[in-house]
């Protein structure tokens, strides 16, 4: 399937994205969390060494993660999002206390670490990068060495535990997504690209692996590992997200500064806007499909509501701002 570009939003004036600014460097991952006590976070991986997490709904700054000492490629959140994991140029991999922004465990690596992820039970970890093999580390017995599996001939760009199924996948240069048990770390099945992949990530549901590689956005089924859909696009796609209903997906693109929404069914691009000041690396809804995450080359993260015009956080349309003061004014 093969999509044609559409001219830019003319009424961009409806649209009106929050800016989340702090970083200093490109922003290179997001991750929204999933719900937990009534909320969600988003934690943000960038180029300054300096991962941050913020209150999803709103964008608002609850804390940085310091402790690095170079480039911070990956960060992610565990299921209850009591624990983070960010992959770092430093060599290493690190653990943290999201509570507490202490470092739970650091492991060194033999060279830069491009991507990590967390269990579902927030025990283990997987790793991987330019030693191209991947490791799973057991957070009980952190001093005990690393299972390794090796396969991959470039560097891993992405890794993804799926816990539902007991599968590590990795991703990379390589053009290949490669699949592992979790448990005896043995592959069980590769899916090849005619590109090498520059994104994957599980949707929210785990029904779908979606991948991008050169212009093409790929919906792998999560239980198959078959493609369910494939978009072709008219640029280099750098990220993707599935928005909760499977109703749409937006596209980040690796040479342009245009996010873009697209009908998941019929690959249909629906939207188009401008927010960011330079090329945007990577792109997440959030777990209530509310909104969607942008993270740019400009170092700003940018929030954008999946309906304009709706309350929603910290966007507040007149009427319901109206109500809001006759309610404190105490008028029916």
């Amino acid at each position: 399937m093969t999509t044609t570009p559409q001219p830019p939003n003319t009424n961009p004036s409806r649209v009106i994205p929050l800016t989340c600014s702090g970083h200093t460097r490109p922003v290179v991952h997001l991750q929204f969390s999933p719900i937990t006590d009534g909320t969600y976070y988003l934690i943000s991986a960038c180029k300054d060494g300096n991962p941050m997490l913020r209150d999803g709904p709103t964008g608002d700054w609850i804390g940085t993660f310091m402790g690095h000492k170079g480039a911070v490629w990956s960060a992610k959140l565990s299921k209850d999002a009591s624990k983070a994991v960010t992959a770092s140029a430093d060599f290493t991999a690190k653990v943290w206390d999201t509570y507490t922004g202490e470092v739970l465990h650091s492991f060194t690596h033999g060279h830069i670490v491009r991507s990590a992820d967390i269990s579902d039970d927030g025990t283990r970890i997987v790793s991987g990068g330019q030693e191209k093999k991947l490791r799973i580390y057991d957070l009980n017995k952190p001093e005990e060495p690393a299972s390794e599996a090796e396969g991959h001939e470039s560097t891993i760009k992405s890794v993804i535990w799926d816990g539902e199924r007991n599968v590590v996948m990795s991703a990379g240069d390589d053009k290949e997504i490669r699949f592992w048990d979790a448990r005896s770390f043995s592959q069980v099945q590769t899916f090849k690209t005619e590109h090498p992949i520059t994104s994957m990530e599980l949707s929210a549901d785990g029904k779908y692996i979606t991948s991008t590689a050169g212009k093409i956005v790929y919906f792998l089924d999560a239980s198959t590992y078959q493609v369910s859909k494939s978009v072709t696009t008219a640029y280099d796609v750098s990220s993707v997200s599935l928005h909760p209903d499977h109703k749409r997906f937006v596209a980040g693109g690796s040479n342009d500064l245009w996010v873009r929404i697209y009908d998941f069914e019929s690959g249909k691009e629906l939207e188009v806007y401008k927010g960011h000041h330079g090329p945007i690396h990577t792109v997440s809804y959030s777990p209530d499909g509310e909104i969607y995450a942008t993270g740019s080359e400009d170092g700003t993260i940018r929030l954008w509501q999946t309906t304009p015009g709706k309350s929603y956080g910290l966007w507040q349309n007149k009427a319901t701002k109206d109500e809001k003061e006759n309610d404190v004014n105490g008028t029916e």
